[in-house]
């Protein structure tokens, strides 16, 4: 494992691993994966981002394009005789990855022949598990059979999204899914809650969104449902152009603009994620509380 973190714990414990999902494209998902990804790094927290995007594009936030004979995501989930430690990648202190490439397109239906299909990421990646703090996984836009894998691995989801009407809609069938996968495979899966991209605070069809999207979640508390305890995290990342420019120099937010717009409301957020856990670490550090700042 290229500059792998250490495993020489007093007392190992399980990394907390989110899956970032929405089976719509474009709404800000794999630059929230990345900038999520350097902030809790920037923390201190070892953290794994793992691409499972066929598109690729986590992996050039970090300058990584793969050769055509490296080995990828695709080899962890097609060839048993592959460690995911031979995989990852030293991003920045704190930070490795996992690289994805376009092949991975063909994925879907030759592990659909695979016996168990929906456990192989879990069981490639039971190796490296240890070494790390958390692990956020970047979901294809998509509720395929990489997404049920991803899923079924996972102790939470963050939806990226906008505060469009559709989204809501869109966030019901997702939602589905979710509980599908936790009735079935994944007994521990809850959902965090709505993470919104290139929000706009002004616009008044944007405010009447995220109204509806906190009712929505608030109708479920008490329930036995994965998202009883969703919200809509706070705060809102902000439409910031630094967000858009910070992968074309292949960097974070935090490498490409650490003052801008962008670059505290990923810190915030995540700050704001890691108050919602148990305790990974003894680190009173972090005492930011989510769901507290206005939008």
């Amino acid at each position: 494992m290229k500059g792998a973190p250490s495993t020489n714990r007093l007392e190992p414990q399980a990394p907390r691993v989110i899956a970032l999902l929405n089976q719509k494209g474009g709404v800000g998902k794999t630059t929230s994966t990345a900038n999520l990804g350097a902030a809790f790094a920037l923390a201190g927290l070892r953290t794994l981002v793992v691409d499972l995007d066929p598109q690729s594009n986590l992996s050039l936030h970090f300058g990584h394009e793969p050769a055509p004979d490296q080995a990828t995501v695709r080899d962890l989930f097609m060839n048993p005789e592959v460690d995911a430690s031979q995989l990852i990648r030293e991003a920045r202190a704190n930070l490795w990855f996992i690289p994805s490439d376009t092949e991975l397109a063909l994925v879907e239906g030759e592990l659909a022949l695979i016996p168990d299909m929906q456990h192989i990421l879990a069981q490639r990646m039971a190796s490296v598990m240890g070494s790390f703090d958390v692990i956020l996984l970047d979901c294809p836009p998509s509720l395929g059979v990489l997404t049920v894998n991803a899923l079924t691995i996972a102790d939470e989801v963050v939806v990226p999204t906008q505060a469009q009407y559709l989204a809501l809609r869109g966030l019901e069938k997702l939602l589905e899914t979710v509980l599908l996968v936790q009735r079935a495979l994944n007994p521990k899966l809850k959902v965090a809650g709505v993470l919104l991209c290139m929000h706009e605070s002004q616009s008044s069809h944007g405010k009447a969104v995220v109204e509806e999207m906190d009712n929505y979640f608030s109708s479920f508390r008490g329930s036995d449902l994965p998202w009883q305890d969703a919200i809509v995290l706070r705060p809102a990342v902000r439409r910031n152009i630094k967000l858009a420019e910070a992968p074309s120099f292949g960097q974070t937010i935090f490498d490409y603009a650490p003052t801008c717009a962008g670059a505290a409301d990923y810190r915030a957020l995540a700050e704001a994620l890691r108050a919602r856990w148990k305790p990974l670490l003894s680190d009173p550090a972090l005492v930011a509380t989510a769901g507290t700042t206005a939008l």
